[in-house]
């Protein structure tokens, strides 16, 4: 059955785990999309991982709009989230209408996910209000990784911990089904998942959130960058793929690849020679 927003809704009502993956083409959504998880995110973070960035920031909506199109072909149960990118909602609210629109008229995306809360809650309930489902994004942001003065854990002192839930509220007044929560220390984060009635969804903040969502290259071990400390290995893919493609260079040097068994028709063939 096709995930909804309401599958988020009816999760957190149950307390059932909710569960997101990044991907950005058709390939890797499918699979994704077998596995069984519940939302795919088409994420800013294709900027490092996909695009070769140092950072989130440079990455366009023509980016975003390329590897929704490519994500959404190749889902068929999983809701499909695309980020909007620095810069595409933060100048106006219509500017935030139209982008998001963009998302789902040209990207095929069923909902977008913007970075924020107090700061950008006009712009959720604006687009909430054109019929366009959002997910937030809260504690660190990096997007604003500028501002924040580099990538730190966020909600550590009675302060900080205070203006994570106003955000957090914030962004469920203003209409979003679900918020994205990263890099907050686990008990500020049970107290701010108790008290919010949209699903977290947690990156970094612990076992206590609503879901959890990771980048699929962290997991599988195929970015060669950092490795963020919540990152659990589920498969060191990236070795086996660099082995494979090594076998590939040696046969191929050694004339064992390709065989007779990879050859159309037999390799002594009877056909005249032409020339």
């Amino acid at each position: 059955m096709k995930k909804t927003v309401s599958t988020f809704a009816a999760a957190k009502a149950s307390g059932e785990k909710l569960t997101m993956l990044t991907a950005y083409d058709y390939s890797f959504a499918r699979l994704v999309d077998s596995a069984g998880v519940d939302s795919i995110l088409v994420g800013d973070s294709l900027g490092n991982v996909i695009l070769g960035y140092a950072d989130t920031i440079s990455v366009t909506m023509e980016d975003i709009i390329h590897h929704t199109k490519a994500v959404a072909r190749g889902t068929q149960e999983a809701l499909v989230v695309a980020d909007m990118p620095f810069m595409s909602y933060q100048v106006s609210v219509s500017q935030a209408v139209e982008n998001a629109g963009r998302l789902l008229k040209e990207g095929r995306a069923q909902a977008v996910k913007l970075e924020g809360g107090v700061v950008v809650a006009e712009q959720i309930k604006a687009i909430v209000e054109a019929s366009i489902p959002v997910v937030g994004h809260i504690g660190l942001t990096p997007q604003s990784v500028n501002a924040m003065g580099g990538f730190k854990i966020q909600g550590k002192d009675e302060a900080a911990a205070q203006r994570l839930f106003e955000d957090g509220q914030a962004v469920e007044r203003a209409g979003a089904f679900a918020v994205v929560v990263e890099c907050v220390p686990p008990l500020i984060m049970k107290q701010l998942t108790e008290s919010l009635s949209i699903p977290t969804i947690g990156i970094g903040a612990g076992p206590h959130c609503d879901g959890q969502v990771l980048v699929y290259h962290d997991m599988l071990g195929l970015f060669a960058g950092f490795t963020p400390k919540f990152v659990r290995r589920y498969a060191e893919a990236g070795e086996l793929i660099k082995k494979a493609f090594g076998q590939f260079v040696t046969e191929v040097k050694a004339g064992s690849f390709p065989g007779p068994e990879h050859c159309f028709g037999d390799l002594e063939s009877s056909i005249p020679k032409m020339y």
